[in-house]
């Protein structure tokens, strides 16, 4: 009852403005305990030690902390965590605000896009704009929404707030650059064992309610994209709305010719398109809550 309950209440607040303009987000002083690790550890000639310790370090942190919050008494601090954690609303709303952007003006669509998507985003026409927000839906369900769902469903609090922790460094170090090529490698490699699971289920739930997903075709191109679990959300939406994702953008300058997903689907789209993408994603939440739901069940029984 309280995954129940703290779904519904994301799904009915999101992230309120008028709370979160006055004080720090928890993903907020996250990134800024991360950013103060990365200053403070990644130097020297043993980064890839370091980095394995601190993000071993700031998992036990975010355990113990999950650990002292889950022995106060009652289920309102779990269920306020996990309206926190997830972002299922947050996330509807920024894919939705492409869509309503691109209809203004490709302009408005690249502004609105580059607040959700790390690529290059100065040269994209609309159907580049569509295909990122689109992508980004896809991904940020499984990071996002499901995968917490699932950790704090076999660990509780502290299975949820290591998930976040990890997740959130991830996002931060755990590039192939320069600097975090070591440092973030331990990051990013557990963030991969960590959505393993989640990215499959999520793949298994978008294809459990998009009447056109073609399993066997999801089976097949889930492993062309570069990510070992992005590609699973991705390939499962890509054949749910037919269109083709993923394929060649820019990153800092440079074209990165990636294949596509789902290539004899659509190539042109628009926000047409991200309307189907933001109505499969209320579609898998409602799936995702009628299991929690019936899991609630069959524990009481």
């Amino acid at each position: 009852m309280t995954l129940i309950l703290g779904m519904l209440l994301d799904a009915l607040l999101g992230e309120p403005r008028w709370l979160w303009s006055r004080i720090p987000h928890p993903a907020v002083l996250t990134g800024r305990l991360i950013d103060w690790c990365d200053t403070r550890f990644n130097k020297g000639e043993h980064r890839w030690r370091n980095g394995a310790l601190t993000i071993s370090g700031l998992c036990i942190l975010a355990g113990m902390l999950g650990w002292v919050l889950e022995r106060i008494p009652g289920t309102l601090v779990d269920i306020i965590a996990l309206a926190i954690l997830l972002a299922q609303k947050s996330l509807v709303d920024h894919v939705q605000d492409v869509a309503n952007a691109l209809r203004l003006s490709v302009g408005d669509g690249r502004r609105a896009v580059a607040k959700i998507v790390g690529r290059d985003t100065r040269d994209m026409d609309g159907s580049a704009i569509a295909r990122s927000a689109i992508e980004s839906a896809a991904e940020n369900l499984s990071d996002g929404v499901i995968a917490p769902i699932f950790w704090f469903g076999v660990g509780g609090l502290p299975g949820l707030l290591i998930y976040k922790m990890t997740n959130t460094a991830d996002s931060m170090i755990g590039y192939r650059t320069a600097r975090h090529a070591d440092f973030g490698w331990a990051a990013a490699r557990l963030d991969d064992l960590l959505n393993l699971i989640p990215a499959r289920v999520t793949a298994l739930l978008i294809w459990g309610v998009t009447s056109r997903g073609n399993a066997g075709a999801i089976l097949r191109d889930a492993p062309l994209h570069r990510s070992p679990n992005a590609g699973w959300p991705e390939a499962a939406m890509a054949y749910g709305i037919d269109t083709a994702l993923s394929g060649p953008r820019s990153y800092d300058g440079e074209i990165r010719d990636y294949p596509f997903v789902n290539n004899t689907g659509e190539h042109s789209i628009g926000p047409d398109h991200i309307d189907q993408t933001t109505r499969a994603l209320w579609k898998t939440w409602v799936a995702a809550l009628g299991i929690a739901a019936l899991i609630a069940i069959i524990m009481r029984v």
